[in-house]
């Protein structure tokens, strides 16, 4: 299989092409369409994804140019009361909007697309990165856990809301040590 992976672009035609895919992907897995509390962050792509330094969105395309894959990270934006003394938007970025077209699920895209997202937020500094899923979607709270997820909250809502959190691993690298060899402390 042939994808290519890359950051979404300031590129209007783009951006229709990557809102409608996520819109798709949202009434296939969760049965409703655009609700304005929701998905402002697809409305204004260019304002969560594009436009600030921190945060990006993956897009993966098949060899045929078709979308099949996306993945977001923003520094936490989200004011939940639980969690103001745990995430900061300085210190956590979030995931969002990963999705995998059917047809194109259990290949290893989706531990792919989190890769270069976890490589992203590494490189941008974060200490820890936040999520939310929920226990009705079909694979969801195990594909986090096996990605080194945690729980931290079980909702327990209508929705099967499941809060989830990963500390980055940051590597050291000791200069002092032969050419051939590297400590690392973990």
């Amino acid at each position: 299989m042939n994808v290519t992976i890359r950051p979404l672009s300031n590129n209007s035609k783009e951006i229709k092409s990557v809102r409608e895919f996520l819109f798709k992907m949202i009434k296939k897995e969760f049965g409703f369409d655009y609700i304005p509390e929701w998905h402002q962050d697809i409305v204004k792509l260019d304002e969560y994804y594009i436009n600030p330094k921190r945060n990006n969105l993956f897009v993966a395309y098949y060899e045929n140019g078709d979308i099949i894959a996306t993945i977001g990270v923003r520094a936490y934006d989200k004011d939940f009361p639980e969690f103001r003394q745990l995430y900061s938007k300085d210190t956590t970025s979030s995931i969002w909007r990963l999705f995998v077209d059917n047809r194109y699920r259990r290949c290893g895209l989706a531990s792919k697309m989190f890769s270069i997202a976890e490589n992203f937020v590494k490189e941008e500094g974060y200490d820890k990165i936040y999520l939310h899923t929920h226990k009705n979607l079909d694979g969801a709270l195990e594909f986090w856990s096996k990605m080194g997820f945690v729980v931290v909250l079980d909702s327990n809502d209508k929705l099967e809301t499941v809060h989830m959190d990963k500390k980055i691993q940051k590597l050291e690298i000791n200069s002092q040590t032969s050419d051939f060899c590297h400590a690392i402390k973990l």
